[in-house]
């Protein structure tokens, strides 16, 4: 009875072998999860340090524009606020009766449906551009909360020429890794700045399609100088993205 009992107690061959390698694999995993921990430590370590530096040089930044006015105004005198970097450029009419110049600019800007949006450089050219379609989209110098605020709800990169959303920092560094852009705080610090890896991480942002302003946009016929809607608002695009966001 007890060799009976033995013998229906061994285990298969093929069983143990399964076993074995199920165990070498669980092994295996665990150590490279260990080993990714470790390594996700010193990364979010990094990037919090990174963090703690941007926001430390957009205050000592906006401190001294504000000392520079106070001093300007103590000395009775004017001072000339320095030109946007950046635009951020909202298409705002569809795509009926469009001539083909300016459906191929709009395509260039990567404007091609209502209600995207794109950030640009500002230089000779975009200026150009930016005029050449001027009635068919609205612009302007976004501030820091509005570039925070789009790239965090509304941010998804091109990876393989694919809408990918940025659930991970993981996204932006297989991206742009080589350009020493490694999590979100680095991508809103190049686009706010327009640093020397702009072209690089603004054509990694898909562009944004925003939703209808809330409240609507009335007399988009007209120039926003004459009460309307589209051309160069300045700051008030931070407003008017708000209500699109």
């Amino acid at each position: 009875i007890n060799q009976q009992s033995a013998a229906m107690a061994k285990v298969p061959e093929h069983v143990l072998k399964k076993r074995k390698a199920q165990d070498a694999i669980a092994a295996k995993k665990a150590e490279e999860l260990a080993v990714q921990r470790k390594a996700n430590k010193t990364a979010r370590a990094e990037i919090y340090k990174k963090a703690k530096g941007y926001a430390k040089e957009y205050k000592d930044t906006e401190a001294q524009l504000v000392n520079m006015r106070r001093v300007a105004k103590k000395h009775n005198n004017f001072f000339m606020e320095p030109e946007p970097k950046v635009v951020f450029v909202v298409r705002i009419k569809g795509i009926n009766a469009v001539d083909p110049k300016t459906r191929k600019i709009l395509q260039l800007m990567r404007l091609r449906q209502i209600n995207n949006g794109v950030f640009m450089k500002v230089n000779s050219a975009s200026i150009m551009l930016l005029r050449l379609v001027a009635s068919y989209v609205t612009y302007g110098p976004p501030n820091l909360k509005t570039v925070r605020e789009l790239i965090y709800k509304r941010g998804f990169g091109s990876v393989n020429k694919q809408r990918i959303p940025i659930t991970d920092n993981s996204v932006i560094a297989n991206a742009l890794g080589d350009k020493g852009i490694v999590c979100m705080e680095d991508l809103i610090h190049e686009i706010f700045t327009a640093g020397p890896a702009f072209k690089e991480a603004n054509r990694f942002l898909w562009p944004f399609k925003l939703s209808c302003a809330k409240g609507g946009m009335p007399k988009k016929r007209y120039h926003f100088v004459e009460g309307g809607q589209y051309g160069d608002r300045e700051e008030l695009i931070n407003p008017l993205v708000r209500r699109m966001n």
